[in-house]
């Protein structure tokens, strides 16, 4: 169905939008991220723990050497993810950072905190031009601003838990599944490569890397083992959340109380938390994108977790949504100019490649929307 200020709706119990990739609703109206918010109620938890103990003992290992590996940025994800496995399950966790593009001082002390409360950690630093171009190109081909740093946080992480022999990658939370999308890993907790590069990755992962005209000595990091690397060296790729109740605002709770964690003083930019998401500028200018793109932005997708975990009602969503939705990162402009290497009128030229003109018109210079969220 074409999209348009005709057709589209939200979600009848939170916000989530007609407009979301690979969304769908029931009879009733409700989201599938919210009829899986319902499921969970019911999931046989007992089972799902069972799994996990069963995975952790296929890898866990006595003689000092790493079993697992978490990627992590520092933030309450990562962390807890990590928490657990090292002092609830035994496990010898890598903690693994790929280091993004425009890094936040509150990041950077985030990930410090985190390191010194007491994991072994590495951070993964790929070629900085090569990342630059990257994360350009797919912000030119893709609209999607960081999409080198989003490669490398798969590709990267493989090709570590290759170089540290381990065979078991946790990374948080199942954003398909708890947010709405694709349902094929609800009931499998085990993924590939493949599934990276077509839900991840949105199937440009070739395209943006033939485009981008990086030489292959520059690309190592940003590339994916290959099948027969892969028969050599087997890795299992999981999320947490298939094995827990998935909660990013205990997940905060705990990283505060035993990772380090901080949050930001005043809330983040385009939303009203201020918990999460604080390590990169680019993240701002992501769901600013996103915003044009779908008409949701990061106000938006905090509100229906706050929804749906039954801290906030409906109503106030709305009220918040107007409120934050569709902010114009005008605070890191300068920053992203910079690091693009571009004019703001060659910048302003790629969002509007990618601004859904039915949703969206332009008043003196910015792009307003046509519909009221409701």
């Amino acid at each position: 169905m074409k999209t348009n200020v005709e057709n589209i709706h939200w979600c009848s119990n939170c916000l989530t939008m007609s407009t979301r990739p690979r969304i769908t609703f029931d009879t009733k109206g409700w989201c599938n991220a919210c009829i899986w918010t319902e499921k969970k109620k019911t999931l046989d938890w007992d089972s799902r723990q069972k799994e996990l103990e069963a995975l952790l003992n296929k890898h866990r290992r006595n003689d000092g050497t790493f079993d697992c590996i978490v990627p992590v940025s520092g933030g309450k994800d990562g962390s807890y993810v990590a928490y657990n496995l090292k002092h609830k399950y035994g496990m010898n966790p890598l903690a693994v950072t790929v280091t993004p593009a425009l890094r936040l001082d509150l990041g950077e002390r985030n990930l410090r905190a985190f390191v010194e409360s007491g994991y072994n950690h590495i951070s993964i630093n790929p070629a900085h031009e090569a990342m630059r171009i990257l994360n350009k190109t797919g912000f030119v081909e893709m609209g999607f601003p960081y999409y080198g740093w989003l490669i490398a946080i798969h590709t990267a992480v493989a090709r570590a838990a290759i170089g540290f022999g381990v065979g078991l990658i946790f990374y948080g939370e199942d954003g398909e599944v708890e947010y709405g999308g694709s349902t094929e890993t609800s009931k499998n907790p085990i993924y590939d490569v493949h599934y990276q590069k077509k839900v991840y990755l949105e199937g440009g992962y070739e395209r943006v890397l033939e485009a981008s005209g990086v030489p292959k000595q520059d690309l190592y990091l940003f590339r994916f083992p290959g099948d027969d690397e892969l028969k050599s060296y087997p890795i299992q790729l999981t999320h947490w959340s298939y094995f827990e109740n998935w909660d990013p605002y205990r997940n905060y709770l705990v990283a505060k109380e035993h990772c380090g964690l901080t949050e930001a003083t005043d809330s983040n930019a385009g939303t009203f938390t201020n918990f999460s998401q604080n390590d990169q500028a680019l993240y701002a200018l992501h769901t600013y994108l996103m915003y044009v793109k779908f008409g949701f932005g990061r106000a938006n997708q905090d509100a229906c977790i706050e929804v749906r975990r039954g801290a906030m009602d409906r109503s106030q969503a709305v009220n918040l949504v107007r409120l934050y939705d569709g902010h114009y990162p005008e605070e890191f402009m300068s920053l992203y100019l910079e690091y693009y290497q571009m004019t703001q009128t060659e910048f302003d030229e790629v969002i509007d490649r990618y601004v859904n003109r039915e949703l969206f018109s332009k008043v003196d210079g910015r792009w307003k929307p046509k519909f009221t969220v409701a």
